[in-house]
């Protein structure tokens, strides 16, 4: 006898008799030769498929090293999108360079020692190749050459800045603060990560007369974004390690399981995440999701070729009975496969990058997962002699006994059961979307302080800033002239005239143009930092503007000096979301047309709204379309997946019950306890849907084997024979994410929490209102062997 079909000693069998389950045996292999024909191929050649696959992990762990981080906003809209486009044409013209704002705080931020920490430290940041910093303190030198840091000097400077807001509006000056603009002429993340650091060095070696020193700006928010998205993986992967080893264990009780489950896993997903680099993805702020949504779902995949590979029945041999699981287990998890491959194709529809690039990526990997999963898994189990039941009993006892309740149960409470599950449904459709006139629907953010931890000190420097200073948010009104035009007096005393009017608006709190750096220059001969309105005083003051950009290259960030035929206004404002940027929009638009629009000298000339901001905007105004049409198209897809193994409509409709209310009750949740949409919590609806459909598949494909039966009995059969699987499945699946709580970039962790909770509502669905839903649909009573 081969050592592959031999059985445990008569011995060994009795000691595990009373602890093992009753084994279900597989239906008639007569409609499956061709999958028992390939089964038997996959095993004979087992040696040559584990070669081959040792093979290729190297080649994949060499392409995912390949695969590049990047956080920026760039990477949250499609390259496709006109606002995207129109916003790299203007940076073309006027680069949109990386800044960070020090704000050097203390209770008198006007003595001496703070304003010689200031210097002390402007004068070791301009040491740093690329790091330009700028003060008040700059300005006021150039002034007053002569300018010494001591109580008088003091009092000086003090009169100086605070006799304009225009140090102010720039986060200058404040109350409790001196600031100071530091610019950073880096390129690539390596390089902004380094300047960043030697920045930190250089304010570390400084005096420290003040209590606290602020660090503001995206530079700060972004790099910590790609540190924490791109090492997220780090965290929970040894925790989902330590899970899988200790379920496989608990419900195999062998090593030889366990290893071939874990070599599975680490090839799909080593083949998943490599096929970022083929695509030429990269990893974003939602692309730890792939790895983990490709190693929970092909686990899960494991433990149900696993778990009926162990339901091994008397007098068959191990060789047979690993092809008809094999077979038996095929069309459910091919189904199941697909189905979620279709859901994540799905979000090709989103107009995030990350998001599309998100979806792509993992229908990819669950697909290399099904594949490792009928080729790979099957040769190890051969070569690794995993065990049956016959062998080693697995642990089912608390399981069988819920198992054998729940159909009498369910039928009892059939009606309270459905109704309840419906109710929850709806009331969680209305969280989301809201009631017109009543209920608003759920808040959505797309915040770059939503990825930062509330408690580090980047968020609450940030969250200072916004609240005492200024404004975040950025949005740049491309001017665009006649060549030459840019420079005409009468063009920048009409730009001068729109920047009053635009500093006017409440959202606003600075406007930086060309004509700021005459209104600097005029206050610095004490004439005020108004200019006059008169045209012909006006061109007076403007006649050298062209050579006022040689001596201020400042200046050349807001005029093209090459054509001369675009200038740029930098507006600051204070609101975040999409009504808040419309808002904004529309009240340039309006200063527009009441400022200039009706100005000889502006013919020819227009304008328009792009940046950075806006583009974040955009994002947030794409977060419930995303939801709505890829949640849309992923059950329209999977509907018709099911197609393939149900035979009735009433069914079909039947089996997405317990997803539709795990994801709904979810967003009840979330809602109820002050939870809001971003760039990864749209993704719930998604990954939950397009993973618990498993569940449903199984349940309904064995229901279906046991056609022609009582439908008590029918129950009981597919509880028993999926049933455990789809538990086993569901804590993998919900434990998998939940290992993302350990994160501290929130949106991962709010996302991991949450669909974790959804999956545990989908399984108790699938064992409460499902069976149910189908009581009343089969109109039939318990026969007399239902409890």
């Amino acid at each position: 006898m081969s050592a592959s079909s031999r059985t445990a000693p008569a011995g060994r069998r009795r000691q595990c008799t009373g602890a093992r389950p009753a084994v279900v045996g597989f239906p008639p292999m007569t409609d499956r030769p061709r999958l028992e024909r390939l089964f038997r191929r996959v095993v004979s050649l087992r040696v040559p498929i584990v070669v081959v696959y040792a093979l290729l992990v190297p080649a994949a762990a060499w392409l995912a090293t390949r695969i590049p981080s990047e956080a920026g906003i760039d990477r949250l809209v499609v390259a496709t999108d006109p606002d995207f486009v129109a916003t790299r044409e203007f940076q073309k013209v006027f680069p949109e360079g990386q800044m960070v704002i020090l704000l050097f705080e203390a209770d008198d931020p006007w003595r001496p020692q703070v304003l010689a920490e200031v210097e002390a430290a402007g004068a070791a940041l301009k040491a740093i190749p690329g790091v330009v910093p700028y003060t008040a303190l700059d300005v006021y030198r150039r002034a007053r050459p002569g300018f010494t840091p001591d109580a008088a000097g003091a009092e000086a400077y003090r009169a100086f800045a605070t006799g304009t807001d225009l140090f102010r509006r720039q986060g200058l000056v404040g109350e409790r603060f001196q600031g100071m603009a530091v610019a950073l002429d880096v390129h690539g993340s390596a390089a902004r990560d380094a300047a960043l650091a030697a920045i930190d060095r250089a304010l570390d070696a400084a005096p420290h007369a003040a209590t606290r020193v602020r660090k503001v700006g995206a530079p700060y928010v972004v790099s910590w974004i790609e540190h924490e998205s791109g090492t997220a993986s780090l965290r929970y992967f040894p925790l989902f390690g330590l899970f899988v080893v200790a379920i496989a264990l608990f419900l195999y009780r062998s090593w030889r399981s366990l290893a071939a489950i874990l070599l599975s896993l680490g090839v799909a997903v080593a083949l998943g995440v490599a096929c970022g680099a083929l695509f030429g993805f990269s990893f974003t702020v939602v692309s730890a999701l792939v790895p983990l949504t490709v190693m929970v779902t092909t686990l899960a995949t494991l433990v149900y070729l696993q778990s009926r590979f162990v339901d091994h029945p008397q007098g068959v041999s191990v060789d047979q009975h690993q092809i008809d699981a094999l077979a038996n287990k095929f069309l459910p998890v091919t189904a199941s496969t697909v189905a979620a491959v279709l859901g994540f194709g799905a979000l090709v529809v989103s107009r995030i990058r990350p998001v599309r690039e998100m979806g792509l990526w993992t229908a990819a990997g669950l697909l290399l997962g099904w594949v490792v999963a009928f080729t790979l898994f099957p040769a190890l189990q051969k070569l690794l002699r995993t065990p049956t039941s016959q062998a080693v009993a697995t642990r089912t006892g608390l399981y069988d006994r819920i198992a054998d309740a729940l159909p009498g149960f369910t039928w009892r409470r059939r009606w309270a059961l459905v109704t309840g599950a419906l109710l929850a449904a709806g009331a969680g459709l209305v969280a989301l979307f809201g009631i017109p006139g009543h209920v608003a629907p759920m808040k959505v953010g797309v915040d770059s302080l939503d990825y930062v931890d509330a408690k580090l000190a980047i968020h609450q420097d940030m969250d200072f800033y916004r609240k005492h200073v200024s404004g975040l948010n950025v949005a740049r009104l491309w001017v665009k002239t006649p060549p030459g035009a840019a420079v005409d007096p009468e063009v920048l005393r009409g730009l001068d005239r729109l920047s009053t009017a635009l500093e006017a608006m409440p959202q606003v709190s600075a406007v930086v143009g060309p004509t700021t750096f005459l209104r600097m220059r005029r206050y610095l001969a004490g004439q005020g930092d108004r200019l006059p309105q008169d045209p012909e005083a006006f061109g007076r003051a403007a006649a050298d503007v062209e050579q006022l950009m040689l001596a201020e290259p400042e200046l050349r960030s807001f005029v093209d000096v090459g054509t001369l035929a675009n200038a740029q206004l930098t507006v600051v404002f204070k609101d975040f979301d999409e009504q808040g940027y419309a808002r904004l929009s529309s009240g340039i638009r309006e200063a527009w047309q009441r400022s200039v629009a009706a100005d000889p000298a502006f013919g020819g000339v227009t304008i328009q709204v792009v940046g950075e901001s806006m583009l974040e905007a955009k994002v947030a105004g794409s977060l419930v379309p995303t939801l709505t049409e890829s949640f849309g198209l992923t059950a329209g897809l999977i509907f018709v997946a099911f197609l393939f193994v149900f035979r009735s409509p009433s069914a079909r409709l039947m089996a997405m019950i317990p997803s539709i209310f795990a994801i709904l009750a979810t967003f009840l949740g979330m809602r109820l306890l002050g939870g809001e949409l971003n760039v990864a919590t749209i993704l719930i609806a998604t990954t939950v849907l397009g993973t618990t459909e498993n569940d449903q598949i199984h349940f309904f494909y064995h229901l279906q084997e046991a056609k022609g039966r009582p439908f008590g009995e029918a129950l009981r059969y597919t509880l028993r024979v999926s049933g455990r699987a789809i538990v086993f499945a569901t804590f993998i699946n919900a434990t998998g994410f939940l290992a993302l709580s350990v994160s501290s970039f929130p949106p991962l962790r709010q996302f991991g929490v949450v669909t974790s909770a959804a999956f545990l509502l989908g399984m108790v669905a699938d064992f409460t209102a499902l069976p149910a839903a189908l009581w009343i649909l089969s109109r039939q009573r318990p026969d007399a062997t239902v409890p």
